[in-house]
């Protein structure tokens, strides 16, 4: 699919519904909500902000897309595309939720799991072909044939929290890479321990310091000394006020958090956080050099290229396969809309009468 134009619509006529069944079977906890989690490691890279807005981006970019339904027919030098009418899960895989969080909550598993599932509900009673789904955490599949984070090919032993899924009723999602829990994170540990770095100079309200113990005529126990230390600090946190007698004197650090370096490292950790999620750092409001104006049609643009189209073709080709669509059909999100220039950047302005009236007089 090219970047700019358009393609060939033609109208068909609308296709005759099959009759819907439920999905034979059913495994036990989908759909136990209270049972489901996304995971210790998902929470942690989620509380890094660069990695939170980069997967915000993508999934509100792909959440909002509309999927479209075509053939394929040879004109004798290329194939051209036909768009038919969708199909009722193109419009709405999972009755229950809307499109736009099926579709996010998947291309976040992608990113960070590097895999996505979906479980069929229901099939058609005259093809068997799936008629609707339902999301299923990545957090919670585990692959009893693929034990490593690197994906071979669709597994053949599927287990949802412990329990054994029929592979022929879920829908998997390879990414094109490692997921970013697995290929970033160093970058997110360490992302990480700055913010906590951070945090430690964030909450006292005096600079860091130690506790020294000048005159006495027996030296504080490691007891005492971890006690008195507890007891400052305690008391730090709840007032600015403090008391110490003769005996014991306070003196404080020199570092601080420039000397320290810790906006340099958290801004250049911010930027390798960027790098690893595949958005570019501009978008992100991080500042690189090199980088000029970027109107609102070309950052939408390297949003799309750089960081969602991989993910964006994952899932047109995976729902276009012969398990889910008859062969020669196929489905694509409706990115036309999406890339195309603000009309309103379009349009000359036109003043008012009033202000035409103040220009003449001025």
């Amino acid at each position: 699919m090219a970047l700019f134009g358009s393609k060939k619509v033609n109208a068909t006529p609308a296709f005759a519904s099959a009759p819907v069944q439920a999905a034979a079977g059913s495994a036990a906890q989908i759909g136990d909500f209270y049972a489901y989690s996304v995971g210790e490691l998902q929470r942690l890279a989620l509380s890094v902000p660069t990695i939170s807005r980069s997967i915000q981006m993508i999934a509100s970019m792909v959440g909002c897309l509309e999927l479209k339904h075509y053939t394929t027919q040879w004109t004798g030098s290329e194939y051209e595309e036909i768009y038919i009418p969708n199909e009722q899960w193109m419009d709405q895989p999972d009755p229950r939720v809307t499109r736009n969080f099926i579709f996010s909550q998947l291309v976040t598993d992608l990113i960070l799991w590097g895999q996505g599932f979906w479980y069929v509900t229901s099939r058609s009673s005259a093809t068997g072909r799936p008629l609707s789904f339902e999301w299923l955490p990545a957090a919670m599949v585990s692959l009893g044939d693929q034990q490593t984070a690197q994906r071979f090919g669709p597994s053949n032993d599927i287990m949802f929290n412990g329990i054994q899924l029929n592979t022929d009723d879920v829908i998997q999602f390879l990414a094109p890479s490692q997921g970013l829990l697995y290929t970033g994170n160093r970058a997110i540990a360490t992302a990480i321990k700055l913010q906590q770095s951070a945090d430690r100079f964030a909450v006292n309200e005096i600079a860091a310091g130690w506790l020294q113990q000048t005159d006495a005529s027996e030296p504080m126990s490691a007891e005492d000394l971890s006690e008195l230390a507890a007891a400052w600090r305690n008391a730090r946190q709840v007032g600015a006020i403090g008391a110490l007698n003769s005996c014991v004197t306070y003196k404080e650090y020199s570092a601080d958090p420039n000397k320290l370096q810790l906006v340099e490292a958290r801004q250049f950790q911010a930027l390798e956080t960027s790098r690893v999620c595949g958005v570019p750092a501009y978008l992100l409001g991080i500042g690189v050099q090199g980088y000029t104006y970027q109107n609102a049609q070309s950052a939408r643009q390297d949003l799309y290229l750089f960081g969602a189209k991989q993910y964006l073709d994952c899932i047109e080709q995976t729902l276009s396969m012969n398990n889910i669509l008859p062969r020669g059909r196929y489905v694509e999100f409706d990115v036309d809309d999406y890339l195309a220039e603000n009309d309103l950047a379009n349009v000359a302005y036109e003043p008012s009468a009033e202000e035409r009236r103040s220009e003449e007089m001025a």
